[in-house]
């Protein structure tokens, strides 16, 4: 198994894709899509594709997960308890500007779009001189 990165790489961008997520925790994608199913407090967004997008509290969550999981060779279920007994212990916490982060997002998504319409069209130009 390769090396896990650490947790400040999970706040170095706003939102992650599945792969890169798998990549970051050395799993693979489908295991990230059990641990949604076996952990209610996972539960990452999806864009407009329907694709999900990790946020960095997502990430912590995660390598938490692995930790516990991978490390410490908890079960499943008693991963989910310690996890739940250790969201009891910490306040709730509100989510703030979420409008602006999806924004971002969207801006995000669109400048890709147009970086690769943008590839295209040099591909084609270079093609045709």
């Amino acid at each position: 198994m390769t090396p896990v990165r650490t947790d400040h790489d999970a706040d170095s961008k706003l939102y992650r894709s599945i792969s890169e997520v798998s990549e970051l925790l050395d799993v693979k994608p489908h295991v990230l899509r059990y641990w949604e199913t076996q952990f209610s407090m996972l539960r990452p967004k999806k864009n407009r594709a329907g694709n999900r997008i990790y946020r960095p509290e997502d990430l912590k969550l995660l390598y938490r997960i692995r930790e516990l999981l991978y490390d410490r060779r908890f079960t499943i279920e008693g991963a989910r308890k310690r996890l739940l007994g250790e969201r009891r212990e910490t306040p709730a916490q509100v989510e703030m500007g979420f409008v602006d982060a999806e924004k971002k997002m969207l801006l995000g998504e669109i400048k890709q779009d147009l970086q690769q319409l943008l590839s295209r069209l040099r591909e084609r130009s270079a093609a045709r001189a």
